[in-house]
């Protein structure tokens, strides 16, 4: 819902002059209108909304912007109408210092590259990050501020209607139009409740898709370098060592991406080809074709014919399943 500051307020005073236009017409044919049991209880809930309203809005605010300083500054900027100037957000700034380096470095290089890379998904994220703190600013802090800075500021004025009755008698009516329209403020706020979850979901969303596309393109990249910095297979993948059916640069495999597997899954192992690897890191299984792993122990692993060259089929005792290669390093 694209909602916008000068629609909302103009809604809010259309409102509140039919309100007042309805109750100028009634009270020249009504008697003074007395608060009320039913009154009391609005005016309660129009405080308790008052109160979470200020509190959801201004932890939105934290969350959006941690830094103190820059909430203060932009509160500034918007008492003075004016557009506060463009900031670049910590996302940004760390893709900027990854870019300048990988430069630096060279983009020839292995690690030039894979800097530059990670600078430009950093950017991205950043440049998603943005469009979460417009999106929330426009269709959900500012309902909430102008509910705050217009509705319930009439609302409250009912506290000073007591020094005048004659003003009281108006005022009374207004604030209850008002104030039994306060449903109808929650079920408004719950809209705005939903946009505001639909941006994160969609900076949530770009940000895991960013990574993953940039852990599949440092895949491409060794993670072992010469002395000369000249880049060359890990040696636990080099040519003398490596089985045949396993490339000598293998690419980062997402662990819980789905892999085809021919045959049915009680695997046999076969009688040449197997190794014995030690296990990088912890790794849990995905689904029952997989073997979980642990950190430094040692299973025996082999190839199966028509494998994913990033998996291989892995053994321990009675369990056996794929494990993905690049958390193994091959000792034999």
């Amino acid at each position: 819902m694209d909602f916008t500051v000068k629609k909302l307020a103009a809604g809010a005073g259309t409102f509140l002059s039919r309100a007042v236009q309805f109750t100028e017409e009634k009270l020249g044919q009504a008697e003074k209108t007395e608060l009320d049991a039913h009154l009391e209880n609005l005016l309660t809930k129009a405080e308790n909304t008052k109160l979470w309203t200020e509190k959801i809005m201004k932890q939105t605010e934290v969350l959006l912007q941690p830094n103190p300083n820059a909430r203060i500054e932009e509160f500034v900027y918007e008492k003075l109408d004016r557009k506060a100037p463009p900031r670049i957000n910590n996302c940004e700034q760390l893709g900027q210092y990854m870019l300048e380096a990988g430069n630096e470095f060279g983009p020839g290089t292995a690690y030039g590259s894979a800097l530059i890379k990670c600078g430009e998904t950093e950017n991205r994220i950043g440049a998603a990050e943005r469009e979460l703190i417009h999106s929330s600013e426009v269709n959900f802090l500012a309902p909430l501020r102008n509910f705050l800075e217009g509705d319930y500021r009439t609302i409250s004025a009912e506290q000073e209607m007591r020094i005048t009755q004659s003003e009281f008698d108006r005022q009374a009516e207004i604030t209850r139009l008002l104030l039994e329209g306060i449903s109808s403020t929650h079920a408004h706020h719950l809209r705005c409740l939903h946009d505001y979850v639909d941006a994160q979901l969609t900076y949530y969303a770009q940000c895991y898709q960013y990574m993953v596309d940039l852990q599949k393109q440092l895949g491409s990249f060794p993670t072992t370098f010469s002395s000369n910095n000249n880049q060359t297979a890990p040696a636990s993948l080099s040519s003398s060592s490596a089985p045949s059916s396993t490339a000598s640069s293998v690419p980062l495999c997402i662990p819980n991406c789905p892999i085809a597997m021919a045959g049915s899954t009680d695997y046999k192992v076969a009688s040449s080809g197997t190794r014995k690897a030690r296990v990088l890191y912890d790794y849990d299984a995905a689904d029952s074709s997989e073997l979980s792993l642990l950190a430094d122990e040692v299973i025996t692993v082999y190839s199966l014919p028509g494998m994913d060259s990033d998996w291989l089929m892995g053994e321990r005792g009675n369990q056996k399943g794929k494990v993905p290669i690049t958390y193994l390093e091959l000792l034999n």
